[in-house]
This record gives C-alpha cells, sequence and structure tokens, in this order.
C-alpha cells in the first residue's frame, strides 16, 4: 500500500494549539511559554511543583543493532503513543532533538514516518526553539575565552599540545575536522591545531542531557575539562572564569520543548548529544517531566539496545534516579537478512533462511535487555517488502524463547496500527521487573569496559593500545576512575568494524584505542576503532532534494 510522502502527510495534518496540548497534560499557559502556535517551553517549575506526584511508567524504545537503512525506531516510539493514547491512557513520548548534520546529511530528519510522526515536523527539523544554537554559541564562547586567555599571557600556563576543546558546527563538514587556528601574524593569535565537531558532539550536548535543573548544568559545565597545564593539572571551563556567560547562554535550552504526535498525542523533544561519544538519550528533564505529567512515557535513547539502551541505563538512569521497567526491541526483517549476511541489494528478495541466520542478533539485544533486569517485548516493524514465512520466521522464534512480541502497522495506519503492542507492553508492565546497572562505579576502568563489551557485544576480550593505557594512568591519577563508561563505536556493528555484520567471530577482540575523561557530563568514553565527531555529507546529501516554494511550502524534508 502506497502513502503520501511523510512530509505531505505532515502538512496535512490537524494540529492541536500547543495551549490545548498542554492543557490535556494539566499544565495552564502560565507552565509554559509558547514558541509559535504549536510548541512550546515548559516552565522548570512544573517539575518542582509537581515533585510528589507519582512517577508514571518508562517504556525504553529500543532496536536490534540497525542497518545503515534505519530500522524506524522513531517511527514505533511515536506510533507506540499514539497507540496507547488510541486505548485511552495518558502518555507522553519523549524523543531526542534532530541535528542539522543529519537533517541535510544522510540520514535526512528524525520525527517518525508515515502516519506516525511527530509536529510540526519542518520546525522539529529544523532550528525548532534553538537548543542547538545555544549550545553552539555556549560551546564556542568557552573556545574563545581560552583562546584569548592563551593570547594574554596565559595565566593557567595552558599546554597548545594538549588543548581538548574544539570549536563545533551543526552542519557536517569533511574539510573542517582538522584545522590551524591562530595564522596571521602577532594580531591572528597563537597557532595551533584544532578542528571542528559536530555540535551534538559537544560535551555541552551531553550536560544538557545529563544536568536535573539550570544549576546543575551551570556546576557541570563549570567542571568540563578544556585542556591541561603543562605540569599535566587539569584546566576546566570555571578556571576561565567562563561558566556565568555559558550558563547565559543555555537558560532558555534547559526548559524541554513540547509539541504533538499526528495524532494529538503529547512529545516532549528535548536533548539530543552524539549517540556515539556521548550517551545518546533525551534529556533528564525531560524524561523526569514527563514522568510527572504522564501515566507512561515512552523513550527512545539512540542506536540499538548493544549501545543506546545499555547507555540510557548505566548512564543516564543512574543519574537521573530512573526505574525503567520494559524494553521494546524493534525488529525488521530486512535487518536480521541484512546481518544474515545478504547484500542490501539483496534485501527485498524473500529469504527465510538469511532471516534464520540474523536471529542470532536478535537474541543478543534481548539478552542484553535481561541482563538489567527489565522486561521485553519484540516489536516486528512491518514492510511492504516483507514476506509472510520470514514474519512467521521471527514471531514463531520469539514464542519459542517466551519473549511476547507483537506485529505493528504503524507507519500505514497510526495508533490503531500499534493496537496489539500497546496492549501486550499494558500486560507486560504488570509483570514484576528488577532494573539495575550493569556494573558498580567503583569497579576498575578496565573491568567496567570489558563488562560491557562482553555482555553487551559478545566479545571474547577487549584490548586497549599503548595510547589508550596512557590515558588510563592519566585518569586513574587525576581520580576519575569511577565513572560509568560511554562507549564509542559505530551502531552498525557488534564490534568496531561496520563490515562485521551479525555476531562476532569467535574468539573476537574489541579494540579500545584511546580513553577520554568528560569530566563535566561525568563519564569516560571509551573509544572502539576509529570516531569522527564531524559527520561528512554522502555522495548526494539529503539537502539536494530539498526546495521551498513561493508559498514557504517545504519539499523533500522528511
Amino acid at each position: 500500500m502506497a502513502i503520501p510522502p511523510d512530509i505531505e502527510i505532515a502538512q496535512n495534518a490537524k494540529l492541536k494549539l500547543i495551549t490545548e496540548v498542554a492543557a490535556d497534560l494539566g499544565l495552564s499557559e502560565d507552565d509554559i511559554e509558547p514558541y509559535g502556535k504549536y510548541k512550546a517551553k515548559i516552565s522548570l517549575d512544573v517539575m518542582k511543583r509537581l515533585k510528589d506526584r507519582p512517577d508514571g511508567k518508562i517504556i525504553i524504545m529500543t532496536a536490534v543493532t540497525p542497518t545503515k537503512t534505519g530500522e524506524g525506531k522513531t517511527t514505533m516510539a511515536v506510533g507506540l503513543a499514539q497507540a496507547l493514547g488510541h486505548i485511552g491512557k495518558k502518555n507522553i513520548v519523549v524523543l531526542r532533538q534532530p541535528s542539522l548534520g543529519p537533517v541535510f546529511g544522510i540520514k535526512g530528519g528524525a520525527c517518525g514516518g508515515g502516519y506516525a510522526q511527530v509536529l510540526p515536523m519542518e520546525d522539529i527539523n529544523i532550528h525548532f526553539t534553538g537548543d542547538l544554537h545555544a549550545i553552539t554559541v555556549a560551546h564556542d564562547l568557552l573556545t574563545s575565552l581560552m583562546e584569548n586567555h592563551i593570547y594574554r599571557g596565559n595565566k593557567l600556563d595552558i599546554n597548545p599540545y594538549q588543548i581538548m576543546w574544539k570549536r563545533v558546527l551543526d552542519i557536517e563538514s569533511r574539510f573542517l575536522r582538522n584545522i590551524v587556528a591562530g595564522l596571521g601574524g602577532r594580531l591572528g593569535g597563537v597557532p595551533y591545531e584544532t578542528g571542528f565537531e559536530i555540535t551534538t558532539a559537544s560535551e555541552i550536548a551531553a550536560i544538557h542531557a545529563i544536568a536535573v535543573d539550570l544549576m546543575d548544568l551551570k556546576r557541570r559545565m563549570g567542571e568540563i575539562t578544556i585542556a591541561y597545564n603543562k605540569k599535566r593539572e587539569p584546566v576546566t571551563a570555571a578556571d576561565l572564569n567562563a561558566v556565568g556567560a555559558m550558563t547565559i547562554l543555555m537558560k532558555e535550552a534547559v526548559k524541554p520543548n513540547l509539541v504533538q504526535t499526528l495524532e494529538n498525542t503529547p512529545a516532549i523533544i528535548h536533548g539530543g548529544p552524539f549517540a556515539n561519544i556521548a550517551h545518546g538519550c533525551p534529556s533528564l528533564i525531560a524524561i523526569k517531566t514527563a514522568l510527572k505529567l504522564a501515566d507512561y512515557v515512552v523513550v527512545e535513547p539512540g542506536f540499538g539496545a548493544d549501545l543506546g539502551m545499555e547507555k540510557f541505563c548505566d548512564i543516564a538512569a543512574r543519574v537521573g534516579g530512573l526505574k525503567p521497567q520494559l524494553v521494546v526491541i524493534v525488529a525488521t526483517i530486512k535487518a536480521l537478512k541484512r546481518h544474515g549476511g545478504l547484500k542490501y541489494k539483496e534485501l527485498k528478495e524473500p529469504n527465510v533462511e538469511a532471516v534464520r541466520r540474523g536471529l542470532p542478533i536478535l537474541n543478543q539485544e534481548v539478552e542484553n535487555a535481561k541482563k538489567f533486569g527489565l522486561r521485553v517485548i519484540v516489536c516486528m516493524n512491518h514492510f511492504y517488502s516483507d514476506d509472510q514465512a520470514e514474519i512467521d520466521t521471527v514471531l514463531d522464534w520469539c514464542k519459542e524463547k517466551g519473549v511476547p512480541a507483537a506485529f505493528t502497522d504503524t507507519v500505514l495506519k497510526g495508533g490503531p496500527g500499534g493496537k496489539e503492542l500497546a496492549e501486550l507492553v499494558l500486560e507486560e508492565l504488570e509483570k514484576p521487573s528488577d532494573f539495575h546497572p550493569l556494573y558498580p562505579l567503583d569497579m576498575p576502568v578496565e573491568e567496567k569496559i570489558r563488562t560491557i563489551a562482553q555482555n553487551m557485544y559478545g566479545v571474547a576480550d577487549v584490548e586497549l593500545s599503548s595510547e589508550a593505557r596512557r590515558a588510563l594512568r592519566r585518569i586513574e591519577r587525576l581520580g576519575f576512575d569511577k565513572m560509568p563508561i560511554c562507549m564509542a563505536k559505530t551502531p552498525l556493528s557488534l564490534t568496531e568494524n561496520e563490515r562485521i555484520q551479525g555476531m562476532p567471530p569467535k574468539g573476537y577482540i574489541l579494540p579500545i584505542t584511546n580513553l577520554k575523561p568528560s569530566t563535566g557530563v561525568g563519564f569516560i568514553i571509551a573509544y572502539c576503532g576509529d570516531i569522527s565527531t564531524m559527520p561528512a555529507h554522502p555522495s548526494k546529501p539529503a539537502a539536494e532534494g530539498m526546495d521551498i516554494d513561493e508559498n514557504g511550502v517545504i519539499k523533500g524534508l522528511s
């Protein structure tokens, strides 16, 4: 069944005024700050006022290890929220904010698809309420103050070869990954090697998503390590007296953004740190606010269960004191066939045997969720090319494993297409769960990394490079070793090599190339292989297919 392009569906939707969406949640006009008719900021006073109200229940929406075509995790999160609303349950879906880099690059928009979208789609994808702009400016203000300090005499004795803080831009640019700043003679500054990262890779983006209020954000930004001095001691943003001005720039960005789905279900979209080198989760402020306003909260971390779900459970939930009860794992026939060894051009052809070969990756992600003491449901996201025999193969496997599963058709049918999933979610939420992190914080750093890699990825062991071991010694010397681990690796494989599909080969050793303490957000980044923090455009960027007419109607955005 063919459906109109996402943007046409979005542009023909009947939206409620954002004041009406807020009223449905029990919020008054004083509780929100409208940004036009259909989006608003929620005052931080709401969370304070409702602090004694019991929390709703958290449903984590994650996926199998994804392929380059995506598995529809955001679409399924929105679809589940619409389905819960369809059967009369008060719920909110909490999503990450899109970055302009992927919107104009390889991915396109991040508002769902078909008849399961968050709206207004064009606004959410392009600029929204200015949060990412605020993060960009706060980050680059810190860069400029650091460089000015060096130029004006460098009283903090910053080592120009140990500057960790770069610049950020929310547009992809291969040419800016590595640059030399400070050229142009005496008035041009002090030359040093640096570069640009995508805005969502900024530590401020990660702090924005982990802080619980404005003052917590301010404290954490002050603890950012921007460089090391010549005595090998950390130099922080607080040392540069930069924190007050940075917080002023972030004072509105810290407030969560209220919008709605295609079916007028409330949605909060806030926070969007890079899901590779950061934890890739919506903001704690958004989640904790939603928990006070609704009975059920659908939360979507980035990437698959091995990355996004693990980071949500080990980092975000730990900091925020969250107690998720249930994980919904999105699986697609095409992903299982890809992990079963097929090439992309072969995925539309029925191949039950390839589906069977891909089932171990689904099994890995199911077991990953169970290791956190969480209940698990498999959500089969329907694509038109799925063969019934392939679908039955997966559903039969789930039945044999005792894993509840639901076939979902929200892209074509909206909320009604997710009714089976919604009812299954409610049924499973009535059963006990026992959420707990994967590891204790006082475990040695290398052992924490090994625990994640062996349990979540199914590798035999990890091996730290000489550079990573030097970094580990510094981390231990400076007392940063009690922080959680944030694994940075490709989302397209359980290894660091995106070409390795399915389960890692027997005896596989995961290389850890470097370690970096992110002292403001409060975790240690463990780099697996080569991770770029400034993406580059593909051969045909999504931007080339976009346009706008004289009436302001946008085309090609999805």
